[in-house]
């Protein structure tokens, strides 16, 4: 991979296949997406908002709300569904497996749209492939 960081949709799209590409090639444990801390409100209270993939996994933590949003994205996403809900007792909210049986473009949208509808962040919000 030759650049870590996108702005627009199909800019971002193509770094997260990418991504998972290098992933691949690399035999990583995972490959972690994670938004540019200036794009994302709220930021001290929640944390950066991240999402993972590995092995046809999509990983995310997440608020309830923002959980229900996820849901919501994932009827649009017939071959995605959650495989398991995590909620540690020593921290809040939840993490969210979500099986994804689909290729590196269709998790692409799915990640992008994750953020923007999950996360409720800008159109035009950046996003950085952190680790591969």
């Amino acid at each position: 991979m030759t650049r870590f960081d996108a702005t627009t949709a199909a800019d971002r799209q193509r770094l997260i296949v990418e991504a998972i590409a290098a992933h691949r090639e690399r035999a990583s444990p995972f490959c972690t997406f994670e938004v540019d801390p200036a794009s994302a409100a709220d930021v001290e209270t929640l944390g950066v908002p991240w999402i993972q993939f590995v092995d046809g996994i999509v990983n995310l933590d997440c608020t309830e709300d923002e959980l229900e949003r996820c849901k919501s994205l994932i009827e649009e996403f017939p071959a995605f569904k959650i495989d398991e809900l995590t909620r540690p007792e020593d921290a809040e909210g939840v993490n969210v497996r979500v099986s994804a049986k689909a290729d590196a473009n269709r998790i692409a949208q799915f990640v992008d749209r994750a953020f923007e509808r999950v996360f409720d962040l800008p159109g035009e919000y950046r996003l950085w492939v952190v680790e591969l």
